[in-house]
């Protein structure tokens, strides 16, 4: 069988596979470990295991936990309500406001976790209530939070892009730059489409009684500075060569948890558990799918799939 032919049938094994439901680090695994076995014996099993450790080998992969850890920190103490009510106080005055605290706290979010999942499930379970109990319909309610939680995977530090600088060997740093303005240009835009639809279609929201005076926008500032300090801290260090992504994240991460332990009380160690259990949780699921992904390249490469895709792609007549 020609590579080509066994490049469609890996491909067609995977959607058929991963459409059963089974998790996606297993489901990689056993493609790549049934093809190979298939088309190249049994022997050719011996090298597994140095290749699924190796595909997590990597220091650099040390910040997707510490990262999560930020993440996980913020949304198991009230530092994510604070932070959501925040934006809900300073804005509420503008008309859908909460649509854009909504969206505002996904940023921010997204900024101390670097997940996408995470950032959705975090605001989501505050600000759709919110929005129900205001009047927001659910379309608009769940829209603007499943836009919003999209930001995780584009705005610094995404874990999306350190998974992807480590495959390619890209600076984790310069895409980490590259992702910024986009990030915060989307946000904008997510907004604003935001106000536009409620003013398109002319929902009316119940705003009334939830007015706050001066005093109440400021006392709650306190509360949330520390963490955007945090969050610029991380940025401007990763930014300024000053550390690596790895350093960042892990000084970020001690940070969080000192800062929710004497802000919020979150030093008992049962509720220290609850948030490192929930980042291991998290970050194994990720280095399962980066150690599967190792196996299911190195299964194309040595069936010659890959080879063979680029040799047909060079060959097409088109314009280059």
């Amino acid at each position: 069988m020609s590579p080509l032919a066994i490049g469609v049938l890996v491909c067609v094994s995977t959607i058929i596979v991963l459409g059963t439901g089974i998790p996606v680090a297993f489901g990689l695994g056993l493609v790549a470990i049934s093809f190979l076995a298939i088309f190249d014996g049994i022997g050719s099993l011996d090298v597994l295991a140095d290749l699924f450790f190796g595909g997590i080998a990597e220091f650099s992969l040390v910040s997707i936990p510490m990262f999560i850890v930020m993440g996980a920190a913020v949304a198991s103490s009230p530092a994510g309500k604070d932070l959501y009510e925040a934006l809900d106080r300073w804005l509420h005055r503008i008309p859908g406001g909460l649509i854009i605290s909504n969206i505002g706290a996904c940023s921010v979010f997204a900024a101390l976790s670097g997940s996408s999942p995470a950032t959705c499930a975090a605001i989501g379970k505050m600000g759709i209530p919110e929005m129900r109990e205001r009047g927001y319909p659910d379309s608009l309610a769940t829209g603007a939070i499943a836009a919003g939680g999209t930001l995780g995977i584009l705005i610094p530090p995404s874990i999306t892009m350190i998974v992807y600088g480590i495959a390619t060997e890209t600076s984790i740093g310069r895409l980490f730059i590259a992702g910024l303005l986009p990030g915060l240009m989307l946000t904008i835009l997510f907004m604003a489409w935001s106000l536009y639809t409620a003013w398109r279609h002319g929902y009316s929201f119940n705003e009334e009684g939830y007015g706050f005076t001066l005093r109440q926008k400021l006392e709650i500032l306190p509360r949330v500075f520390p963490f955007l300090i945090i969050i610029a801290g991380v940025l401007f260090v990763l930014y300024g060569g000053v550390a690596t992504p790895s350093e960042a994240a892990g000084v970020g991460a001690m940070f969080v948890l000192i800062l929710v332990a004497v802000i919020y009380k979150v030093y008992q160690p049962k509720r220290i558990w609850a948030i490192i259990s929930d980042s291991m949780k998290e970050s194994v699921m990720i280095l399962m799918i980066i150690a599967a992904s190792a196996l299911f390249s190195y299964t194309l490469s040595s069936l010659f799939v890959t080879q063979s895709v680029a040799e047909h792609i060079v060959s097409l007549d088109v314009n280059r």
